[in-house]
């Protein structure tokens, strides 16, 4: 008989299998000081801020802000 214990993750959590390049995920253990979990979270993480930042950069110059620098420097007064 068989019998398949169910492993639940944490709510917000999805676990997942994946073939990874055994000699990359040791070495991007080491560079991060972590575990297998958290460098994979943390590789996750710059991926989506990556595509943030190019995002980011594809409005250079394409946004027009109308601003009076010295009103915007100015603090209020107590």
């Amino acid at each position: 008989m068989n019998v398949h214990m169910a492993v639940s993750s944490p709510p917000g959590t999805r676990r997942v299998t994946a073939n990874l390049d055994s000699n990359l995920l040791r070495k991007a253990c080491s560079v991060t000081g972590e575990g297998i979990t958290e460098t994979l979270s943390i590789g996750l993480e710059m991926v989506r801020r990556s595509a943030a930042a190019s995002r980011a950069r594809a409005l250079r110059g394409k946004l027009r802000l109308d601003l009076d620098l010295e009103v915007s420097r100015e603090r209020a007064r107590r």
